[in-house]
């Protein structure tokens, strides 16, 4: 039968697109997201990514039947901080059929390509720090907060479509209970942070987050400002985050270094709501609201989702003094490992420091580009 693709048009076939993934990802390590949430995230009224970037989501069809799903999207402020003419393409689901695939891309492209852009780079939700990459390794394994998981042919079909590798993210597993894995330095290293540069780690406030988000955007726009695919966050998205936050907040984990004049480094490590959401099944009724009040005696794993210093202040040692702390929370707490990441496989300082701390690679995802056009010159 032939294919079609289209742009989604109205509540229905908003629906199908995201039906999709629950239908081809049954009886698989996949966790359903929340649907309300799928919602309102995709939602242009709700969601503050669309304050500074625009989108169009399309489905693809044979026989009447969704076999395919893809979004086109353009973040202007990403633009405008590099100086390019990207677009992005994400929340890409198909049925293994490589002609589903290459329409979807081509559909996407066109998009992009009527609005000037050079570059699709992608899968990413809407961006990078959203679900980004499809998965290459790990497919055992289920996929913690904010993490995608793929079948294997993903990955076949992307590298038979004619994309290319643009980036791999890596996520370390951690075991951080066990400081027989450390190097002996790092405590030593940690000690100095406070002894000889006067630097002290405390606990966010649970009531004063959104203020405490002003201080990890201060270190997170500087320290991650060179990283590849950096966007600065704004005040929306900050008021935003905070909200996301309220839902996963854990006093033990989110973390601050400051000394007595400024925040000089950032931890926000999240317990894994996806241990809560898998038995959710996707619905708040009948029982998943209960599972979500419950969920501080269901959730025993962590993914460490943002870990920086400022520049400035990264050869005091304060990384080291936030890892110790992790393994201090390890010991006190029911939480004892998880994830780290995603770290960019060109980041070797923090790849050395995952290996320092006894961490091995447990998942690897990969972000694709395919060039529109050639570039304008300067």
């Amino acid at each position: 039968m032939p294919l079609q693709v289209t742009a989604v048009s109205g509540r229905r076939e908003l629906r199908q697109f995201v039906a999709l993934p629950f239908r081809l990802h049954a009886g698989t390590p996949w966790i359903p997201p929340l649907k309300l949430e799928r919602y309102v995230f995709l939602s242009r009224k709700l969601n503050a990514y669309f304050k500074h970037g625009e989108a169009q989501y399309f489905l693809a069809r044979r026989d009447g039947a969704v076999v395919g799903r893809i979004t086109a999207q353009i973040d202007h402020a990403f633009n405008e901080f590099h100086g390019s003419r990207w677009g992005m393409f994400g929340f890409l689901e198909l049925e293994d059929d490589p002609e589903v695939l290459a329409a979807l891309l081509d559909a996407a492209a066109a998009w992009l390509t009527e609005r000037g852009c050079e570059r699709m780079v992608g899968p990413m939700d809407f961006q990078l720090n959203d679900e980004a990459g499809v998965l290459i390794e790990g497919f055992e394994r289920e996929p913690m907060i904010k993490q995608p998981w793929h079948p294997p042919y993903y990955q076949q079909r992307c590298e038979q479509a004619g994309l290319a590798k643009a980036m791999d993210l890596l996520m370390w597993e951690l075991h951080i209970s066990d400081r027989s894995k450390l190097l002996p330095v790092l405590p030593e290293i940690a000690e100095r942070a406070t002894s000889k540069h006067g630097i002290r780690i405390r606990k966010m406030s649970r009531w004063h987050l959104r203020r405490e988000l002003d201080g990890f955007a201060k270190v997170y726009n500087a320290a991650w400002s060179r990283n590849w695919g950096f966007v600065p966050y704004s005040k929306e998205d900050l008021d935003a985050y905070a909200l996301d936050l309220h839902l996963v907040y854990d006093r033990d984990w989110f973390m601050v270094a400051e000394n007595e004049t400024e925040t000089v480094a950032i931890a926000i490590t999240v317990p894994d709501v996806n241990q809560v959401l898998k038995k959710m099944r996707g619905r708040l009724l009948p029982l998943g609201w209960w599972y979500f009040l419950n969920k501080g005696r269901l959730i025993d794993r962590l993914r460490v989702g943002f870990l920086g210093v400022m520049p400035e202040y990264q050869h005091t040692g304060v990384a080291a003094a936030l890892y110790m702390e992790h393994f201090d929370m390890a010991e006190q707490t029911r939480r004892k490992g998880g994830e780290m990441g995603w770290i960019l496989e060109t980041n070797r300082s923090m790849n050395r420091a995952m290996e320092a701390m006894g961490g091995r690679v447990v998942k690897r995802y990969r972000v694709y580009e395919r060039l529109l056009q050639e570039a304008s010159p300067n």
